[in-house]
């Protein structure tokens, strides 16, 4: 019997957009170098939008990856938790542009929020179109990386390295 998933390592971000695609990106390495229990699953959200729900929705805790404008120098990292992360409707265009804040406000909205969600932002330096991060954005993916064990660690969930890093 496979065990149901109660833990998303959670990536985001469009790889079409250069640093933009950091956090999935990260996750995709991560998910590579460690090994984790079966109650955890890593997931490249992309851009996924309402499709990201059965991910978050439920689930005991979330952990998300992305670019995040925190009006800082490129490179940048901060952690948002709980409810230090924003969960409101922003005004779209169209419903095909809903982003993660939106989706955190429908999940809000449905009951079944995460009892832990933590968001680890990365500054951007460039969301031009392109497939390759920014050397400024590459150099920190390692500690990205690191930052995601940490937690996960810090939520008692067992994180073992597998491979060697790169």
């Amino acid at each position: 019997m496979i065990e149901e998933p109660t833990v998303t390592v959670l990536g985001l971000g469009n790889i079409l957009l250069t640093d933009e695609g950091i956090g999935v990106h990260t996750v995709n390495a991560f998910q590579k170098r460690f090994a984790l229990p079966p109650f955890v699953e890593v997931v490249d959200g992309g851009s996924a939008g309402l499709d990201l729900i059965p991910f978050i929705e439920g689930r005991e805790k979330v952990l998300m990856v992305d670019a995040v404008n925190f009006d800082r120098e490129p490179g940048y990292i901060d952690v948002l938790e709980n409810e230090g992360i924003p969960a409101r409707i922003t005004e779209k265009a169209s419903m095909h542009h809903l982003g993660l804040l939106d989706v955190l406000s429908i999940v809000k909205l449905s009951g079944n929020f995460p009892k832990e969600l933590c968001l680890i932002g990365i500054q951007p330096k460039s969301l031009e179109l392109g497939l390759d991060m920014t050397p400024e954005i590459c150099d920190k993916q390692e500690q990205l990386i690191e930052r995601i064990a940490e937690k996960l660690r810090e939520w008692k969930i067992p994180c073992a390295l597998q491979s060697p890093q790169k």
